[in-house]
């Protein structure tokens, strides 16, 4: 998958990846696609329950070692 926009989120604790995705993704426009990667163990959870609370679409998420990949379409 390719995206828009990559935000590196690697060795941020939650929340700061869902809230750097969030402002990320204001200055997107719609349909554009960001890859987050995020290595917090908690991202698991909190990136699928943001893009759901927000009305994001979560295409994928890729896991990548101790990383994973999230591609979130606006």
């Amino acid at each position: 998958m390719t995206a828009d926009q990559e935000l590196d989120a690697l060795g941020l604790l939650c929340p700061l990846p869902v809230l750097k995705a969030r402002k990320r993704l204001k200055a997107m426009a719609p349909g554009e696609v960001l890859c987050l990667v995020a290595d917090d163990p908690a991202a698991v959870i909190d990136v699928p329950h943001f893009c759901a609370e927000s009305g994001f679409d979560l295409v994928s998420q890729d896991a990548e070692g101790s990383a994973t990949r999230y591609f979130i379409r606006k």
